[in-house]
């Protein structure tokens, strides 16, 4: 912003405002940030696509036993359970290894950290969270295939 004085003899300055020089001054932290989160991203979508692909492929190795169960009388609802009990357990393993991970990772960055604690348990609630929301959205295609098996179709297959 120019900003002209009354008086003629004093030159034109620019005045810059301090939100501007504060974010200025930042801009390369809030750039960083905002590549983190975009890594984040890309990792979660990531976890996501190889956990599906882990389930579906146990599905299709199971397609007999799931046949069979379907034939002897189990509901669409306890194979899609039995599916996602699966997924689950596998997501509560990767967070039993993964939080004493982000523990210690909280110590090497805690100069960068803005607005949290190192250890802050919402933080590290609110990532679980989001954790299990995508494992049981990555698994829920295979087990829901999974108890639309056609009994007959599996047992010819045996």
């Amino acid at each position: 912003e120019i900003v002209r004085e009354a008086d003629s003899s004093i030159p034109v300055t620019n005045v810059v405002t301090q939100a501007a020089e504060i974010d200025r001054t930042i801009n390369r932290e809030i750039t960083f940030a905002k590549l983190c989160t975009g890594f984040a991203v890309l990792a979660l979508l990531t976890a996501c696509v190889g956990l599906y692909g882990t389930i579906s492929y146990s599905v299709t190795r199971r397609f007999g036993e799931i046949g069979i169960r379907m034939a002897l009388g189990a509901r669409r609802g306890a194979v899609v359970w039995m599916v996602l009990r699966r997924v689950l357990l596998l997501a509560a393993v990767g967070l039993a290894i993964s939080v004493p991970v982000a523990l210690t990772g909280f110590q090497l960055v805690k100069s960068l950290l803005f607005g949290t604690q190192p250890n802050d348990p919402g933080t590290l609630v609110l990532a679980g969270a989001v954790l299990l929301s995508a494992a049981i959205l990555a698994g829920y295609a295979p087990a829901r295939r999974a108890s639309r098996i056609d009994p007959l179709a599996a047992l010819r297959q045996e």
